[in-house]
């Protein structure tokens, strides 16, 4: 069994009474239940009490929505709840993962690019005040992993970027600011996303680096994680060959996600890299956890094989059913399921949980709320958005972007989402400053050209300003462009580069010259915020410096980018 003395839990004699007593009074039902962490699709008080009340979930997580709403609901839920509640949130860019209300710092890339430690212990910071603030106690953040390849769609900005030492410096910073507030990390998506090109939740992805290039890399962000006491980590839907044969001597030749991998778990996650902390498995709906066996089996075999819980249900009642059935067939040996419960318990005890709800302090109020997007989150905001903006390409030196000097502007906006507030931000900022805006319709007369004379569309337009929203975002198999045009030929195309001075500005996805390798000014901006969205304008008007350094190789390592 666990030393729960030890790194990461730290727990006293009291604390580990409890957790003995607590494990050793459930009964085998209860067990397979305390392995669950669902995600609550209401948020109907009544309904959110019922489920809480009639289960003995671990863990559960709550999606962002408005805060008092949240905190009431959370609050709710911990009353109810036998045994306290994780409550887990996607704190990965600040409060906003938890509240609407809560505050944007930005993407991990954004905070990267400042390249300065400060600002990602700031994002820890704000992520644990406002998530503690209302009842929230688990972030699933940081994301670790590397972006080594400028086609994931997932990874991208997400992460802190392509080189190992910034990803751990970021990471610690972040863990120590969000854990000095009383809220658990989870460090993700182990073994390392961003090497394939491919998303997790659509297939089993693979990171195909040699355990050489592995602990390198990947090897060094989480060892020092774990050595710096992470208590919580997550595994990823993602197949790792290289550390399959490290643990086993053996050739490997299926595709086995790590969630679901004796080898990687318990081989190499806890008895090679000394992780004695909760292992999570990533949501269990994904494709890559769903294709690569039966279900039945799979739920208490992701336990049996070193995950201590199971993120997400396809059907909870049916994925409770096969806990319990895996529990009674043997799938799931006994040992290895009081040990999921004791590691499940402790993390409770090293947050204090069974305490703070003996005294009442689990429970938030009105004036702990008052933290949710306060001014000094904001000026945090501001002060990363101002350092992080990166100007990438600069080779014509046609900033800054002045009505006196291109007064008539072709305004693109690029994206296959909701652009409407972006589009709404950037015209208004325009118009405001003085410049004569036409934005580009897909697919009308003014805006297709054919036959259309080259001087015609000098005399039109003095610049051509793009900007680029194309957001990560799951269940995507690409996040680049897509050109709104006709024969190829239409002015959403950056034919004109020579004709007119163009301008490209990616409010998402730092690789678009991979697309638009033509481009001589180009901005990199990692997020969509309002307030990144009002920096970056500054900054292209000629109000503010650029400051930031970009955290990837924004020119994809290509020749033809960098001309």
């Amino acid at each position: 069994m666990v030393n729960l003395k030890e790194k990461p839990f730290y727990l006293n004699d009291e604390q580990i009474k409890w957790v003995n007593e607590t494990r050793d009074k459930m009964s085998d039902d209860e067990k397979a239940e305390q392995l669950m962490c669902p995600l609550m699709f209401s948020d109907d008080e009544n309904v959110l009490k019922g489920i809480i009340a009639a289960h003995n979930f671990g863990a559960v997580m709550f999606r962002s929505g408005i805060a008092a709403k949240v905190q009431r609901n959370l609050n709710s839920m911990q009353e109810v709840s036998k045994i306290p509640l994780l409550i887990a949130a996607n704190l990965e860019e600040g409060g906003i993962g938890v509240a609407a209300e809560g505050t944007t710092m930005g993407r991990q890339m954004l905070v990267a690019a400042t390249d300065k430690e400060e600002r990602a212990y700031q994002l820890g910071k704000i992520c644990g005040r406002e998530g503690g603030a209302l009842g929230f106690n688990w972030s699933f953040a940081p994301v670790l992993d590397l972006d080594i390849n400028y086609h994931n769609p997932i990874t991208n900005v997400r992460t802190y970027g392509s080189d190992t030492d910034r990803v751990i410096r970021m990471g610690k910073n972040y863990i120590k600011g969000l854990t000095e507030e009383g809220v658990a990390p989870c460090i993700k998506h182990f073994p390392g996303d961003g090497v394939d090109e491919r998303d997790q939740h659509l297939l089993t992805s693979v990171n195909d680096l040699t355990i050489e290039e592995w602990e390198e890399t990947y090897g060094r962000i989480y060892r020092t994680m774990i050595e710096d006491g992470a208590l919580t980590a997550m595994v990823g839907h993602i197949a790792m060959p290289a550390m399959e044969e490290a643990v086993s001597g053996e050739k490997c030749n299926q595709v086995i996600p790590a969630s679901l991998s004796k080898n990687i778990m318990t081989g190499y996650l806890r008895n090679k890299l000394g992780f004695n902390g909760l292992i999570s498995t990533d949501a269990s709906p994904m494709v890559g956890f769903l294709s690569n066996s039966n279900r039945r089996e799979a739920v208490p075999l992701c336990i049996e094989n070193g995950a201590d819980m199971l993120l997400f249900n396809k059907d909870v009642d049916e994925d409770i059913m096969f806990m319990k059935e895996g529990i009674k067939n043997g799938i799931l040996t006994r040992e290895r399921l009081d040990d999921a419960i004791t590691r499940i318990l402790a993390t409770k005890a090293a947050l204090k949980l069974n305490e703070k709800k003996a005294d009442g302090s689990i429970y938030k109020n009105e004036e702990d709320a008052k933290v949710v997007g306060c001014q000094e989150h904001l000026t945090w905001a501001n002060e990363t958005a101002d350092e992080g903006i990166t100007l990438v390409k600069n080779l014509e030196n046609a900033l800054p972007f002045t009505p006196d000097k291109y007064k008539k502007v072709l305004l693109e906006i690029l994206g296959e989402g909701d652009n409407e507030a972006v589009k709404k931000q950037v015209m208004e900022r325009l118009e405001k400053e003085g410049f004569k805006v036409t934005l580009y319709v897909p697919e009308t007369p003014e805006t297709i050209f054919l036959d259309g004379k080259v001087d015609d569309f000098k005399a039109k337009y003095d610049a051509v300003l793009y900007i680029s929203n194309v957001e990560t975002a799951s269940n995507k198999t690409v996040a680049r462009i897509n050109w709104h045009t006709l024969f190829g030929a239409g002015n959403n195309l950056p034919w004109f580069v020579r004709e007119v001075p163009t301008f490209f500005v990616s409010f998402g996805n730092p690789y678009h010259l991979l697309d638009a390798p033509m481009m001589k000014t180009f901005i990199n901006s990692y997020s969509n915020a309002p307030h990144v969205i009002d920096a970056t304008m500054d900054k292209l008007l000629g109000k503010s410096e650029f400051k930031g350094t970009s955290p990837v190789d924004a020119f994809c390592g290509r020749w033809d980018t960098r001309l």
